[in-house]
């Protein structure tokens, strides 16, 4: 797992060099409170990648995200990045985060990863409910491909949501979870974004200098819908899994919201 960011030297457009250089040595805890454990501390943690994929929309800059199938027994119906966790087949490292990333979201989306150009890794950061060690890949889509849902049972949309609806005002909130905890969220067209997504993307926006301001004392509650599909299959928590929830929340919680 890394402990920094790290770049790669590709070739970027222009509004992506802002992002790219603040990706250069960012520290852990300047994207989340919570890292995760070393691997001699915890051997049970599982190393896995997302792929936060940027590309020149139709309405400027966007970025790839999938909708969680409802039927899935975690994070069911959430909004994500595409990803999942570092199969045997990756190989090990960096290079293992990136193929991992990329491999996801060519399963989950059909994206042509050869129209891939990565220009950085995130360090790691702990989802503890799952207990995953969670690597951000970032890259340019060069050459976008045609995308859609490949696997109804663990997909159940996919959208290139832009870069400037997500720095509206207007679309973005505080999400109260059932927990008591508050942390960013975004309201674009009918997409709910939330927990660990939504953290990512509010410090995406910021280091790439997209963020604008906002009010995070709109505080709103998460939806029935989804409190319902975080809960279904996994029966009444204990007060420990329901803290580790909340840590999971509270990635990028706003300062001064509590």
């Amino acid at each position: 797992m890394n402990d920094t960011g790290t770049t790669f030297d590709v070739e970027l457009p222009g509004w992506l060099q802002t992002l790219s250089t603040a990706s250069k040595q960012v520290e852990p805890r300047e994207l989340s409170r919570f890292v995760p454990p070393k691997q001699e501390e915890d051997p049970a943690i599982r190393a896995s990648a997302v792929l936060i994929l940027l590309a020149d929309g139709a309405d400027g800059p966007d970025v790839l995200l999938t909708e969680r199938a409802w039927t899935l027994r975690s994070h069911a119906g959430q909004m994500s990045f595409p990803g999942g966790r570092v199969d045997e087949v990756d190989g090990t490292g960096m290079e293992g985060l990136i193929r991992t990333a990329l491999r996801e979201a060519e399963e989950e989306t059909g994206l042509d990863p050869d129209g891939v150009e990565v220009f950085a890794v995130w360090p790691a950061l702990w989802v503890p409910v799952s207990n995953f060690a969670v690597s951000p890949v970032l890259a340019w889509w060069r050459q976008p491909s045609p995308v859609a849902v490949v696997d109804p049972a663990e997909v159940a949309s996919v959208h290139q949501v832009s870069i400037k609806a997500l720095a509206d005002a207007r679309n973005r909130i505080s999400c109260l979870h059932p927990s008591g905890f508050t942390g960013p969220a975004f309201t674009v067209d009918k997409l709910y974004i939330w927990g660990f997504t939504a953290g990512l993307l509010d410090k995406m926006l910021t280091m790439g200098g997209w963020a604008r301001r906002w009010d995070p004392t709109n505080v709103v509650p998460l939806p029935d819908r989804l409190v319902e599909a975080a809960w279904r299959n996994e029966g009444q928590r204990s007060q420990e899994l329901r803290r580790l929830t909340a840590i999971e929340h509270d990635l990028g919680r706003p300062e001064g919201v509590e």
